[in-house]
């Protein structure tokens, strides 16, 4: 498992994030609206958006995560990015990840891509459990695990310390049992 397989979606495609990336990475990630609900600060250097991409490579090189770039076949410019990390090889779960450029919102994009990585995850990972937690305020987030078919499991109180302060965190899961895809 040295390089991360490339999967299709209905419209997009998932590959390997590479260093060249990383402008595009900053270009979203410098912007308040994409990271208001994420763990880390807005981006101020292209050097973060770098930092960040060895960090998820690094993760799949161990074998801990995986993190898919999002890019539309006839151009090779990632819009997003989606994957799997807090991997427990031990549980048969993971945690879901994601982020779209603003103006890829609310296309449907993000609805292909989560199913196509939930797919990978219970059929080439063997996962049983995939979750998901989300800021309860982040309405369109949860809107979007819902249609992709995640089941909304409860609130954990104060559960991150993001930016500052704690912060709640909705749970969502989805089983391999009930994932259509299988």
């Amino acid at each position: 498992m040295n390089t991360l397989p490339n999967l299709a979606a209905e419209r997009v495609t998932l590959r390997q994030l590479r260093l060249e990336d990383a402008a595009e990475l900053f270009d979203y990630f410098s912007k308040d609206e994409v990271t208001e609900f994420y763990d880390l600060e807005s981006f101020i250097e292209v050097k973060q958006a770098e930092e960040l991409i060895h960090r998820w490579n690094d993760r799949y090189a161990k074998l801990e995560g995986m993190r898919w770039g999002i890019t539309y076949p006839a151009e090779d410019k990632v819009i997003g990015t989606c994957g799997f990390h807090n991997w427990s090889k031990e549980h048969f779960k993971a945690e879901i990840g994601y982020e779209l450029a603003p103006e890829h919102w609310r296309k449907g994009l993000m609805t292909e891509v989560i199913g196509r990585v939930v797919q990978y995850g219970f059929k080439e990972l063997g996962l049983h459990r995939i979750e998901a937690f989300v800021d309860p305020k982040h309405i369109a987030s949860r809107k979007l695990l819902e249609k992709a078919g995640f089941t909304e499991e409860g609130t954990l109180r104060d559960c991150f310390y993001e930016k500052g302060k704690f912060v709640d965190a909705v749970v969502y899961a989805i089983l391999s049992k009930d994932h259509s895809g299988i």
